[in-house]
């Protein structure tokens, strides 16, 4: 469950106090479970809650208005390359608190993107948004790590 809050929240330390209050949040609300769906999955819930209501807290969780992008989960371009999973997860990182929690949610977590909106309290456009925003900056980056490991700029 570390990881999963490590997913939103760049810092390890704060990483772990949200688990450990999202497991203190399981374990007091252990009753309220009901054997619908999986266990690992309620408690993941849980701990992605803790870690949207620790940036909420921290103000780190801004959005970007931006103008309607038509079909932006169409649009992706594939980029062939060698990166470990430390670099991927530092690139994930650098991107702004709300385009990372947008992508963690739609690609990792697999939520929808009206799902989102609900979840973070923001239109399901702007949850699009995000998620455009952030697949670019993270295509650039990637561009520019293989350009690096080529020797080419």
């Amino acid at each position: 469950m570390l990881g999963v809050c490590r997913q939103y929240l760049k810092n390890n330390d704060l990483a772990e106090e949200v688990m450990l209050s999202g497991f203190f949040k399981m374990f007091t609300h252990l009753k309220d479970f009901k054997n619908e769906g999986s266990f690992e999955g309620w408690i993941r819930r849980i701990m992605v809650n803790e870690s949207i209501s620790q940036l909420r807290k921290d103000k780190k969780l801004h959005f970007i208005s931006e103008t309607e992008i038509e079909n932006t989960t169409e649009h992706s371009t594939h980029i062939e390359t060698e990166l470990e999973e430390a670099d991927i997860q530092k690139m994930i990182d650098s991107l702004p608190d709300g385009y990372k929690t947008v992508f963690v949610l739609y690609a990792v977590e697999g939520y929808k993107h009206s799902e989102i909106g609900e979840l973070l309290k923001i239109s399901e456009n702007t949850s699009k948004t995000q998620l455009f925003k952030a697949r670019k900056m993270l295509q650039n980056m990637v561009k520019q790590q293989n350009n690096l490991s080529y020797g080419t700029l």
